[in-house]
């Protein structure tokens, strides 16, 4: 027990030196190493004595390569390769039957989306997007330009 409250400890102490996101502003690398830290420290937990400093190792090494990979996702070329490009969903009024297919979504989906954007209808979108975040954003044509109840889930810092 105290191994794992051990590890606990050295695991939010790292996490809150070298991040300040929310879930919700998880990158695809930090997912990555969530699961990647989640696996590798079990032995540290519940292994012999001797696999708690291997574990202590790892959360270093593990936190340092995550920083590492976020300063290199401000390098263009890097962030291209991570990162997938936005694809446009709708386009005026209409939905691209191959995105859709291409993105793996289905036009209730999509509808959804509309919805909670405050639109009725496909023909009031002149544009709709799939953002590289998985976040669909709508753009409705000026007469049916209203306000949203949606609320901004989180923004991106740079």
């Amino acid at each position: 027990m105290l191994r794992a409250l051990v590890v606990y400890a050295a695991l939010l102490v790292a996490l809150r030196v070298f991040g300040k996101r929310e879930v919700g502003q998880f990158t695809l690398f930090d997912l990555v190493f969530v699961l990647l830290v989640a696996n590798a420290l079990q032995p540290a937990m519940t292994g012999p004595d001797y696999s708690l400093t291997g574990g202590l190792v790892l959360i270093v090494a593990l936190i340092g390569a995550n920083f590492l990979v976020g300063r290199l996702d401000r390098v263009p070329m890097f962030r291209r390769i991570l990162e997938s490009s936005p694809s446009v969903l709708i386009k005026n009024g209409k939905i691209v039957p191959a995105a859709l297919k291409r993105e793996n979504l289905t036009e209730d989906e999509v509808m959804m989306a509309i919805r909670e954007h405050g639109v009725d209808e496909v023909k009031d979108v002149e544009l709709g997007v799939l953002e590289p975040d998985g976040t669909i954003s709508i753009v409705p044509t000026e007469t049916k330009l209203r306000h949203s109840r949606r609320k901004v889930r989180f923004l991106k810092r740079a």
